[in-house]
C-alpha cells in the first residue's frame, strides 16, 4: 500500500514538473524573441517577425506563407510518434483546419537541456510560420539566440548534417 502511494504521488508531482518544462522552454523562447526584437528587422530570412512573434507568444498568426490565420497547438507526443525517435520536437506540416501543431517528444524533456528545449522552440517556430526549410529554420534561431544573448549555440554538426552552406541562409 505504501509503494502504491508513494508511486501515485511520484506520478503526480511529475505532471506539473513537465509542464513546467513546457512552459519554461517557451517563456525563455518569447523572453529571447523580445530582447531580439530591436535588432530586427521586420523580416528575417524569409521569416515575417510580426507572425513569428504572434505564433510563439499569442499561438495565432496572419500567415503569408500559410495563407489566413492559424493557430498554433502545443502537445505532448503519445508513443505512437515514430518522428519522436528523431527529434525532440516537429512540427506537423502543412496546418490541418487554420491549426498546426508543434508536437514535444519525450527527448525535449531531457534534464538539463533548458538551452537546447529553448533553441528547439526557436527553430520549430520558423516552421511554423514560413514551412519546412531547416536551413532557414536553425539560421533563424541561431540569429535570434545570439542577437538576445551574444552567443549562439554550437550547431555545426546539424548544419552541415542538412547541408545548409550552400543554402543561402548563414549563421551568426
Amino acid at each position: 500500500m505504501r509503494f502504491c502511494l508513494a508511486l501515485l504521488l511520484l506520478v503526480i508531482g511529475l505532471v506539473p514538473a513537465r509542464a513546467d518544462v513546457v512552459d519554461t522552454a517557451l517563456n525563455r523562447a518569447i523572453a529571447q524573441l523580445e530582447d531580439a526584437l530591436p535588432q530586427l528587422p521586420a523580416e528575417l530570412f524569409e521569416v515575417d517577425i510580426a507572425a513569428y512573434r504572434g505564433a510563439l507568444t499569442f499561438r495565432k498568426f496572419a500567415s503569408r506563407y500559410w495563407g489566413g490565420t492559424v493557430s498554433l497547438q502545443v502537445v505532448e507526443a503519445n508513443g505512437e510518434e515514430t518522428s519522436c525517435n528523431r527529434f525532440a520536437a516537429f512540427v506537423r506540416l502543412p496546418p490541418q483546419a487554420g491549426s498546426v501543431s508543434l508536437v514535444l517528444c519525450p527527448q525535449f524533456m531531457t534534464e538539463g537541456a533548458d538551452a537546447l528545449r529553448t533553441l528547439t522552440i526557436l527553430h520549430e517556430m520558423v516552421h511554423v510560420v514560413a514551412g519546412p526549410d531547416e536551413c532557414r529554420a536553425m539560421a533563424f534561431a541561431a540569429r535570434i539566440e545570439y542577437a538576445a544573448t551574444g552567443r549562439f549555440t554550437d550547431v555545426a554538426r546539424y548544419w552541415n548534417a542538412n547541408s545548409c552552406e550552400g543554402s543561402g541562409f548563414s549563421l551568426p
